[in-house]
C-alpha cells in the first residue's frame, strides 16, 4: 500500500516518490493513476525526487463526492501529497487535466511551485476562436472508453506498437464510473483564465501541433496568459509527454536553468 495523503475533505490521496534531489511533483491527465507517466517519470527521477499519485477516484485514492470534483479540489489534493512528503515547495509537472489543475496549484499557492511545466492543457475549454475547433467526434472517442478509438489521439503508432508497456500504463486505471464521469466534468468545467496573472513561477508550455483533443491554440493563449511563460510547440499528439524524445530533453533543461 502506498503512502497517504489526506485531503481537506479527509479523502486519502495515495502517492509515491522515486529519485533524490530536487522536488518534482508530477498531477497525470483526466482519470490517469500515477503509474500512467510509465518511462517519463523514470527518467525525470534520474535527476529529482519524483512524486506521483492518484487523483481522488482513481486507482488507490479514494472517491470522496464524484459530483463535486473540480480542478481546483484537486489542486488542494495536489498540496496536500505536498504536505505529507515534507515538501515546502516542488517543481511541478502537469499533463492534460494535470495542467489544469497546476495552474491553481501555481496561482493560488505561489510559494509551493519552484518552476511550472504545462503539457497539453488549457486555461479553459471556453476559449473562443481557433481555440474551440475541435471536431465532436474526438470526444466520442475519448469518452468511448475503447483503447483502440483512444489510443490515435494520444501516440504516434509506431512508438504505440513499440512500447505496449507504456501504453498499457497509461491506460489501465481503477476507477467507478461516476469518478469517471467527474473527473471528465471537472476538465470540462476547467477556467483559470483570470486567474493566469497570479502564477509567479517561470513557466513552459509544450504543446503538440497535431494534438486533436486540446487544439494548439489553447497553448498559444495560456503562454500569452502567464506574465513568465515561454511556449514550446512540436509536431506531436496529446500525449507527446510520453511519446516524443523532445519533451523529456525540453523539461529536463528548463528545470536545470539557473
Amino acid at each position: 500500500m502506498p503512502p497517504l495523503a489526506s485531503a481537506d475533505d479527509g479523502v486519502p490521496i495515495a502517492f509515491e516518490e522515486h529519485g533524490t534531489g530536487v522536488p518534482l511533483l508530477l498531477i497525470a491527465g483526466q482519470a490517469t493513476g500515477m503509474h500512467g507517466w510509465g518511462p517519463f517519470a523514470d527518467a525525470l527521477a534520474e535527476d529529482h525526487r519524483v512524486i506521483v499519485f492518484d487523483h481522488r477516484g482513481i486507482g488507490a485514492s479514494g472517491a470522496g463526492d464524484t459530483a463535486g470534483y473540480s480542478t481546483r479540489q484537486f489542486a488542494d489534493d495536489a498540496l496536500a501529497v505536498l504536505d505529507e512528503a515534507g515538501v515546502a515547495a516542488a517543481h511541478v509537472v502537469g499533463h492534460s487535466m494535470g495542467g489544469r489543475v497546476a495552474q491553481w496549484l501555481a496561482a493560488e499557492h505561489p510559494s509551493r511551485v519552484r518552476r511550472l511545466v504545462l503539457i497539453g492543457t488549457t486555461a479553459s475549454d471556453r476559449a473562443g476562436g481557433a481555440a474551440d475547433r475541435r471536431d465532436p467526434r474526438v470526444i466520442a472517442d475519448l469518452l468511448s472508453g475503447d483503447r483502440e478509438r483512444m489510443l490515435p489521439l494520444f501516440f504516434d503508432a509506431h512508438w504505440a506498437a513499440a512500447h505496449p508497456q507504456a501504453v498499457t500504463g497509461f491506460f489501465d486505471r481503477i476507477a467507478s464510473r461516476q469518478a469517471l464521469r467527474g473527473h471528465f466534468a471537472a476538465s470540462r468545467d476547467h477556467d483559470a483564465r483570470a486567474a493566469l496573472g497570479r502564477i509567479r513561477a517561470e513557466t513552459l508550455v509544450i504543446h503538440g501541433r497535431e494534438d486533436a483533443l486540446t487544439p494548439v491554440a489553447h497553448a498559444r493563449l495560456l503562454a500569452d496568459g502567464i506574465p513568465r511563460a515561454r511556449l514550446l510547440e512540436l509536431d506531436a499528439r496529446h500525449g507527446l509527454h510520453q511519446d516524443t524524445p523532445e519533451v523529456l530533453a525540453a523539461v529536463l533543461a528548463f528545470l536545470a536553468l539557473r
